[in-house]
């Protein structure tokens, strides 16, 4: 059946109509409860998803409202219709649509709920897509592939009636311990930037509504703990925190969903300064505030600022959440009763109504010939071109770190034993949020869904012609002796053995990375370096595949490994991916988002660090990393021509430094590289990092082609928070350290800056202007 809405439509459905004209008639229209059903989620079937999916869900999840009752004023949001449980997506989609009908029947205009889901890593439904994790997106250093991938998944979700994705994670990785790792881009906030606005770009052009989060500071948790205080300064809120959600909110993001941290003992989601303050004032926000599921009732339950879940509900509305998520708790009868005692202004309701309503209106949802109607065609969410993008984001990101001798790539005929608990597992190819990982293990009678060969799989099947034979060793918790002494006899009788460790990805304890899934130390999970430790004593060549949500410790076994090769989650086209990396058919290309740590390096530490942070003779703790930031090698790498600036020039304060690279590729086969460029600034008013990247182009070359890139950097690249908290640029000299590594340095380029200190703020430019050229 089709909700016909009035033969003359009120001025709210002509979409002709202004759209502040149309929201504010709305507006005069609601009662109460009409408003704030509107700032309301409803999320059917919480109770029986099956396991966790969001922090204390079984503490919080009471007796839902009968659907009648939860409806019967309207409806803000439906949270998760696809990612509760798996269905099929044919009946999902008809599901979706009858309750939508159901929703408009039930209040007096017809207004339909807004509808959303995950989609970090593809859209969270069974079936769908699961694209490389995060962590491979910075590898690639790739922003068009990146805009790319997240057109299809936007694409996917708009056809089965979704409008709004919670992604992207702008979190910029402080400490590696932390489980949610896996989820951030780098531990750089220009990289986590860029590629974090082309996910913008891409799933906004598909017309859904991206979600920045987590604003602002939940990657820096006291001890990489999970939901755990934090104890930064300003400046490092605002140069290395905040810079990324800047980017994606000029990029076109319309919502953005608050941290869970207090901040030095202030909860941002009770924070006016931050949410209101700094991102509507500031910044000129907007869109939506929503809350991360059930950080409204824990400011009461958790922080205890709020005495109930009134309270809560009212600090909440005030500091500028316009809706509660997941479900209707502080702001259903808790933030009613609040406001007929006065103790809530309606003025605050209002606002919140006006972000939601006007984004319905954008969304079409108000439209009088709105539909919510499925679609009657067959439903793919695993489409071939989806499947391709995967790939190639895949190959894109797989890092070479280490390849001693040239043991790879593989010869084509050799016995190779693949060996690990990393090796013949699905799952080990994706990250806490897809959907198999998830939600799926709570559903272990369902199916996959999809295709997703295991590594042993793809090696078995490759053209080159392997003799494939595999050994599990050890699970990535507990194991036996038995099982190592099974590994070790299967790699003796081979040629060279892959070694395939690393992480489980899951929730709240359930994995050994992901949500809730944080590290004490560094070194590989259970007893996978006890069995690397007996592979390497075999003698047989070992090359180490790691499959893992953050970095770990190699330097008791790097000199001895053959290879290494990090491919982080690499999605559902992972396996072949690295295959093809190991024969050498594909030509590794990823850099490092994030550094390795060597041995007793401690946490948290990542390359953009002051001057103390680094090696020094009072203290006997070497934070150097094994691998740097931006590492990462090639069968066929790039020749360094020339490194320039253009001309023989000062860089005006309020101008611009033009920076030439001549990159050629003497092979006989593809390559390309990351041109890497770090600012460092000697002399400032407060301690800076040693050096931090500005731009990061990447230059393709085919065989016996050389190339340029032209790299223009505005004068607001070196921007940064002086003693005084407002954004600076500073004349005097500053050095351009260009390089294929944060480590691997080719040329520092000394230039003057010259004119005024001038202040900068939310406009100042972000990004470089690059021009590749073919010489």
């Amino acid at each position: 059946m089709t909700v016909h809405r009035s033969q003359t439509p009120e001025l709210w459905h002509d979409p002709s109509v202004r759209t502040a004209d149309r929201v504010a008639a709305l507006i005069a229209q609601l009662t109460t409860e009409e408003k704030l059903a509107q700032l309301q989620g409803l999320w059917v079937g919480m109770n029986s998803a099956g396991g966790d999916v969001a922090p204390h869900q079984h503490e919080l999840a009471g007796d839902p409202p009968a659907w009648e009752d939860a409806i019967r004023h309207g409806l803000g949001q439906l949270t998760r219709p696809f990612g509760t449980a798996p269905v099929d997506p044919a009946v999902g989609a008809r599901s979706l649509a009858r309750s939508q009908r159901q929703v408009m029947e039930a209040n007096r205009f017809g207004i339909p709920a807004l509808v959303h889901e995950e989609c970090l890593t593809g859209f969270a439904a069974w079936r769908a897509s699961v694209f490389p994790s995060p962590l491979c997106w910075g590898a690639s250093f790739d922003p068009e592939l990146i805009e790319r991938m997240t057109a299809r998944i936007g694409a996917t979700m708009r056809s089965v009636g979704v409008h709004q994705g919670l992604s992207p994670v702008l979190d910029v990785a402080r400490d590696l311990r932390w489980g949610r790792v896996e989820e951030t881009i780098s531990e750089d906030p220009y990289l986590v930037g860029m590629i974090g606005s082309a996910y913008v770009r891409g799933l906004e052009s598909a017309g859904i509504v991206s979600t920045l989060k987590h604003f602002v500071g939940y990657s820096a948790s006291r001890a990489g703990r999970n939901l755990a205080p934090v104890s930064i300064g300003r400046r490092e809120i605002a140069d290395v925190l905040l810079p990324p959600f800047e980017m994606g909110l000029r990029a076109g993001a319309r919502s953005v969903m608050n941290s869970y941290a207090d901040i030095d003992g202030v909860p941002v989601a009770a924070d006016e300064t931050v949410l209101t303050g700094l991102l509507r004032d500031t910044y000129g926000f907007n869109g939506t505030v929503v809350a991360d599921y059930f950080s409204v009732s824990f400011l009461h339950t958790l922080h205890r600022v709020a005495g109930t879940l009134g309270e809560a509900g009212a600090l909440a509305l005030a500091a500028g959440i316009d809706v509660e998520l997941p479900t209707m708790t502080c702001y259903g009868q808790p933030l009613l009763e609040a406001l007929q005692d006065g103790t809530v202004d309606i003025a605050w309701v209002d606002r919140a109504v006006e972000r939601v309503l006007r984004q319905k209106c954008e969304l079409g949802l108000l439209d009088a010939d709105y539909s919510p109607e499925a679609p009657h065609t067959d439903i793919e969410l695993d489409p071939a071109d989806s499947r391709a993008v995967a790939r190639e984001l895949a190959e894109r990101s797989i890092v070479l770190l280490h390849n001693r001798d040239g043991a790879l790539p593989l010869a084509g005929g050799q016995r190779v034993a693949v060996v690990g608990p990393r090796a013949h597992e699905p799952g080990a190819m994706m990250g806490c949020y897809a959907f198999p990982m998830h939600v799926g293990v709570h559903h272990p009678e369902v199916p996959l869904g999809l295709d997703v060969p295991t590594l042993f799989e793809a090696l078995e099947a490759d053209p080159a012609g392997y003799q494939v034979s595999f050994a599990e060793g050890c699970p990535v918790l507990g194991g036996s002796d038995a099982g190592i002494a099974e590994a070790v006899s299967v790699a003796e009788q081979a040629d060279v053995c892959i070694a395939v460790l690393g992480d489980k990805a899951g929730l709240f304890g359930g994995g050994t990375s992901g949500e809730g899934c944080d590290a004490a130390d560094l070194r590989l999970p259970g007893r996978q370096e006890e069995l690397l430790e007996a592979l390497l004593a075999t003698g047989t060549p070992v090359v180490l595949v790691l499959l893992v949500g953050r970095p770990y410790e190699l330097s008791r076994q790097l000199d001895r490994l053959a290879a290494v090769v990090c491919g982080f989650y690499p999605g559902e086209e992972g396996g072949p991916a690295l295959a093809g990396v190991l024969s050498g058919r594909v030509n590794p290309a990823g850099r490092l988002p994030v550094s390795f740590p060597a041995e007793h390096a401690t946490q948290p530490s990542t390359y953009l660090s002051s001057t103390l942070a680094g090696r020094s003779e009072v203290s006997n703790i070497d934070p150097t990393a094994l691998f740097a930031f931006g590492h990462g090698l090639s069968y066929a790498p790039a020749t360094w021509a020339e490194i320039r600036l253009a001309g023989d020039q000062d860089w005006p304060t309020d101008g611009t430094c033009t920076l030439l690279v001549t990159l050629g590729n003497p092979s006989d086969r593809a390559t390309s590289e990351v041109v890497q460029v770090y600012l460092s600034d000697p002399v400032a008013e407060v301690a800076r990092p040693v050096q931090q990247l500005i731009a990061a182009p990447r230059v393709d070359l085919e065989p016996g082609q050389q190339r340029t890139a032209t790299i223009t950097l505005h004068a607001d690249l070196t921007a940064y928070t002086g003693r005084a908290g407002q954004r600076q640029v500073d004349p005097g000299r500053v050095e351009l350290r260009v390089g294929a590594s944060s480590a691997d340095i080719r040329a520092c380029l000394g230039v003057d800056m010259v004119g005024s200190r001038r202040v900068v703020g939310f406009d100042r430019v972000m990004r470089p202007e690059v021009d590749i050229s073919t010489s």
